[in-house]
């Protein structure tokens, strides 16, 4: 299952407050795996050039966990930064340095973007046991952390963001994997793509019918106007003649 665009928004509105806050926006927004995120350290993210490379990811090996290369060659890649996520990701390191100097030398430096609050690195298992707590308290419809992925995927192919580089951003091999994935969605970007498609070519008939509705939806409107005018105008004059008592 996927959450709709509103449902992602009331969700992130719920977390607002939460710690990984700014993991669960990343992750609703850009795509990245549950590894990917657990595993991005900071030194590969730029945000002054709005962008992050995944080059590493945390994985778990029953309930052990250690770092990994990518899995593909496409694992590795570098993710765009829109303004809101950049802006979540500065008050998240803002946020990540007071908890450093609060923890002062019994900080634990991994680098990473998200931490526990000591700064050590976080289980992606328990990651996931919040993430379904949260929902669970939010009262929205149950998803997989995974599912909140596909939700990014989702929304940009909504939005009519091209198949390649949905499929780039998500660390896909193969176009071919997300069409695959995400075939329900791809009839509703097509059908948006061929309006916008058809927008671009300017018909002068319809043009014409165009410009004919508005002016008749404005004489319609005057004419009301001037009816109403007209009865308020009535209303007042026989006011004016009823007899004092």
């Amino acid at each position: 299952m996927v959450w709709t665009p509103e449902q992602t928004g009331a969700f992130l509105d719920f977390v607002a407050t939460d710690r990984l806050y700014a993991m669960w926006h990343l992750i609703a927004f850009r795509g990245l795996r549950r590894g990917e995120a657990c595993g991005q350290p900071w030194s590969e993210t730029n945000l002054a050039t709005h962008s992050l490379t995944v080059s590493a990811q945390l994985v778990q090996d029953g309930w052990d966990v250690e770092t990994s290369e990518p899995k593909t060659d496409s694992g590795y890649r570098v993710v765009a930064l829109d303004d809101d996520t950049v802006e979540v990701l500065e008050h998240h390191r803002k946020q990540q340095n007071a908890d450093r100097a609060e923890w002062a030398t019994a900080w634990v430096d991994t680098g990473l973007v998200f931490t526990q609050a000591d700064g050590s690195w976080l289980h992606p298992g328990k990651v996931t046991d919040l993430f379904e707590r949260l929902v669970a308290a939010s009262g929205l419809p149950p998803i997989r952390l995974h599912d909140l992925r596909h939700g990014a995927a989702t929304l940009m192919l909504t939005a009519g963001i091209d198949v390649k580089i949905v499929s780039d951003t998500l660390g896909h091999s193969d176009t071919r994997i997300t069409r695959d994935i995400y075939q329900s969605v791809l009839p509703h970007v097509g059908k948006s793509a061929a309006e916008a498609t058809a927008k671009l070519v300017p018909l002068q008939r319809k043009a014409e019918a165009e410009q004919a509705a508005r002016k008749a939806a404005k004489k319609a409107k005057a004419k009301a106007k001037t009816s109403a005018n007209a009865q308020a105008k009535s209303k007042k004059k026989a006011k004016t003649r009823q007899p004092k008592k």
